[in-house]
């Protein structure tokens, strides 16, 4: 008889989390419906000792009830390689924290752990950045510390975006045009008077009408549909945490498409759940620190995306075990 796989989740603190909208919820709720044993761990429970990862992890159970979604065991130091798998899904920032975490995952890695995203594409695929890999699936962008050579930009393009590459949720981005007089402030801020790079991308009217798109994919796969979140009438943002209103909608021709060139690599990559923004048939954003919109998607849909992942994990540490 197999012994039930164990699978660890380092996340923010779980008592913290919008029970509704939280996908980390979901799929730990997904692994335990398919017989997973859960642990529970937060960044600070993660260390190493003479090379060997160690977690101070906790027993968990979850419950699919908005009253009482958790219940957490007594702390039980363990070497991380000992865990069949490990779902990484501390939110961002993406900051020195973020990756000194990565390095410890990785040696849990190395020491047969299965970390989802994995650790090392965590650290080379920043959200904002890695979008340079295809750029023929993307809007014409710049990334830069120099603020004449982004004032030239948004000349060339007549209305931009402009945003920190750490950030999340819609924090600290702007749409700006060459007659806005605020606009040398705002670069300024981004890029700390020329000390820090930060991305301009060409602005995509249709973000009004369409709205940003989330589209998942899970081992390489889209999932069917997209989450299209539509700013409010007050804000430029395509962010749910920023006011936007989610819309489920079926993929079309250019989603897959996209998802079809994108979505191999990073599955060779080993980053399992990923989401792709898309605005007007350009990604903006390929997201692989902590994907959201699954339970979204779910509610509209009847899906299980969470399901889908957890299935993608159990097919890879399946092949492990037979192989």
């Amino acid at each position: 008889m197999t012994l039930p796989y164990r699978l660890a989740v380092v996340m923010d603190p779980i008592g913290d989390i919008k029970y509704a909208k939280d996908t980390t919820l979901a799929m730990l709720l997904a692994a335990q419906a398919r017989g997973y044993v859960l642990t529970y761990l937060e960044l600070s429970d993660l260390f190493l000792r003479d090379g060997v990862a160690l977690g101070r992890g906790r027993a968990l159970t979850v419950q699919a009830n908005p009253l009482h979604w958790y219940d957490l065991g007594d702390p039980v130091v363990e070497p991380l390689g000992g865990f069949d798998a490990i779902l990484m899904r501390k939110d961002p920032p993406f900051d020195v924290e973020y990756i000194y975490s990565t390095y410890i995952l990785e040696r849990a890695e190395v020491a047969g752990a299965l970390v989802v995203n994995r650790p090392r594409g965590l650290r080379d695929m920043n959200e904002k950045v890695y979008t340079a890999w295809f750029p023929e699936c993307c809007a014409p962008t710049l990334i830069t510390r120099d603020m004449s050579d982004m004032a030239a930009f948004a000349r060339e393009h007549g209305k931009v975006v402009c945003k920190p590459l750490h950030g999340m949720g819609g924090r600290s981005i702007f749409v700006v045009d060459p007659s806005d007089k605020n606009m040398p402030v705002v670069f300024e801020t981004l890029t700390q008077y020329g000390t820090q790079f930060a991305i301009v991308q060409r602005y995509l009217p249709e973000i009004a009408v369409t709205g940003d798109s989330r589209v998942l994919l899970v081992d390489g796969e889209p999932v069917p549909y997209a989450l299209a979140r539509m700013p409010s009438a007050s804000d430029n943002r395509g962010n749910l945490a920023a006011g936007a209103t989610g819309v489920g909608r079926p993929l079309n021709e250019r989603d897959r498409e996209l998802a079809g060139r994108i979505g191999p690599v990073l599955r060779e990559a080993g980053m399992l759940f990923v989401g792709l923004d898309v605005i007007g048939g350009y990604v903006t954003e390929i997201n692989v620190t902590s994907p959201t919109g699954v339970r979204e998607l779910d509610k509209k849909f009847g899906t299980d995306i969470a399901g889908l992942l957890i299935n993608a994990i159990t097919r890879r540490l399946d092949a492990r075990t037979q192989g």
